[in-house]
């Protein structure tokens, strides 16, 4: 990395140039800097909405960009450690469907493991791509999927020679990272390729204590939310990829799906932030670092709460684990996660990350200083005292192997019926089923509805997980194929 090109943001500082100009706007967005809507520059202030301009020669255009956007592309390439990086501006899902887009066609087998985002089997659904899922192995007492094995991933490749790349969480929500590098290695020695799902792996490019990134361990592709541990706005992201990929494709298939009216402000962020992390990144995640562990051993100490860590690694399916991701085990005391979540929010004023049937997760970033990690650590110490109770009637696990009976694709777009949910056992799904965060489908489109995944589904809907994904929002009917019959099989 190039530590003086890094101090420059192209785009930063065209839009800075072009305040001083007072360019009157006979363009779009319409309300001319703010001039159109006062309520909007009253909220948002002035600075903010006066920067919401449109793609113009000096501002460059992220459909096809040759000045400051491409350098500041490429700057983050550097930074990085890739061979090019975009712009996104629909957040890390339209980076992870780019991915897919680009590498798989109609009928493509690719290889993934089953907790995998709903943008991912949202991008097979549009393709017509097959997965073929390494099933993870789930933590008996936690209840979450673990990591893809490389000796499953190998069986994978072989059963299916055919297939067109790997999918790689790194890291997945709750932290768990798989052994990528020699997955990296394994898919290359069989000509394929390997994407990684980096949405919560941001900090992995300037962490000398944290596990390996997706560039450094040879992936061909990587799709990475800045905005999480980045710092940049919301829905900004960035896609990379390496040596061995035609960009300019890339860049082909991004364009079928992404805005022509790209944001300014979520541009300008990633270029920001960008220098950020490249200048100051290292130490403001060795800091994050210190805070997480700090945290773990105090909640720790309470009792009754599991802070999981570094400790889960078994240099298989837990290769390694992100520190950074302060996941939290609750039904020991009593208190399905989505229960301490709302806690947390409605008595203590804490919003943390995600709450689900048995884990809260709390997302520490640079943005966080120790008087906020302490008073977190109090209110769980809190909310054990005055509401824990039994957790022997508690569901003690989060992700349930899907039996897979048709493609997402066919599945989708099949005919279908809507049954109450209690009457679609055995049925094919039509559609999908997920808590939301953290947005890995119960349900995808082509899998059995087993009594086990009813069951589950409704103890998460009366537990008050946001459940998503199903055309009934109170979720009493699901979607099912009307022809049952298995059209594909793996």
């Amino acid at each position: 990395m190039n530590a003086v090109l890094q101090k420059s943001a192209p785009v930063y500082e065209a839009l800075e140039r072009l305040k001083k100009r007072r360019v009157v706007p006979f363009d779009v967005p319409g309300h001319k800097r703010g001039h159109g809507n006062p309520e909007l520059v009253d909220f948002l202030g002035e600075k903010c909405v006066g920067i919401d301009v449109n793609s113009m020669r000096p501002l460059d255009n992220l459909c096809q960009p040759i000045s400051v956007i491409r350098e500041a592309e490429e700057l983050a390439a550097d930074a990085f450690g890739a061979d090019h990086a975009f712009f996104m501006v629909g957040g890390t899902t339209s980076a992870v469907q780019s991915m897919v887009l680009s590498v798989c066609h109609a009928g493509d087998k690719i290889i993934l493991p089953r907790n995998v985002h709903k943008s991912v089997i949202n991008a097979l659904v549009l393709c017509g791509a097959i997965p073929v899922y390494v099933n993870p192995e789930v933590d008996e007492k936690l209840g979450i999927s673990l990591g893809m094995k490389v000796s499953e991933v190998e069986q994978a490749i072989i059963k299916n020679p055919g297939a067109v790349a790997v999918l790689v969480n790194n890291p997945t929500y709750y932290g768990i990272c798989s052994d990528i590098k020699s997955i990296v290695k394994l898919a290359h020695k069989y000509e394929m390729l390997v994407l990684a799902d980096e949405a919560h792996g941001t900090h992995f490019y300037f962490g000398d204590e944290l596990p390996v990134s997706a560039m450094e361990a040879g992936a061909d592709m990587a799709a990475v939310s800045m905005h999480k541990s980045g710092g940049s706005l919301t829905q900004s992201s960035l896609l990379l990829t390496g040596k061995q990929v035609n960009w300019e494709y890339v860049h082909q298939v991004i364009n079928l799906t992404q805005t022509t009216s790209a944001s300014y402000l979520l541009i300008s962020s990633l270029d920001i932030s960008r220098r950020n992390l490249a200048l100051r990144g290292e130490d403001s995640f060795r800091e994050v670092v210190k805070m997480a562990e700090y945290a773990r051993e105090e909640i720790n100490d309470i009792g009754g709460y599991y802070a999981y860590g570094k400790e889960l690694i078994n240099h298989d399916s837990v290769f390694d684990f992100d520190v950074t991701k302060l996941s939290v085990y609750t039904r020991s005391i009593g208190l399905a996660g989505i229960e301490v979540y709302d806690l947390l929010r409605d008595e203590y004023d804490i919003q943390i990350e995600l709450g689900d049937i048995t884990n809260i997760l709390a997302y520490i970033s640079i943005g966080d200083n120790m008087q906020n990690i302490e008073r977190l650590v109090g209110a769980l110490d809190d909310i054990k005292r005055r509401y824990s109770g039994d957790p022997a009637r508690m569901l003690n696990t989060e992700y349930i192997n899907p039996i897979v009976l048709d493609s997402p694709q066919a599945a989708f777009y099949a005919e279908k019926d809507y049954l109450p949910i209690r009457q679609a056992e055995g049925r094919t799904c039509g559609e999908f089923v997920m808590c939301y965060p953290p947005g890995i489908p119960i349900l995808a489109p082509g899998e059995m509805i087993t009594r086990e995944i009813i069951e589950y589904i409704l103890y998460a809907k009366d537990k008050g997980c946001s459940l998503q994904g199903m055309e009934d929002p109170n979720v009493e009917y699901l979607n099912v194929l009307v022809d049952d019959r298995q059209i594909w099989k793996d």
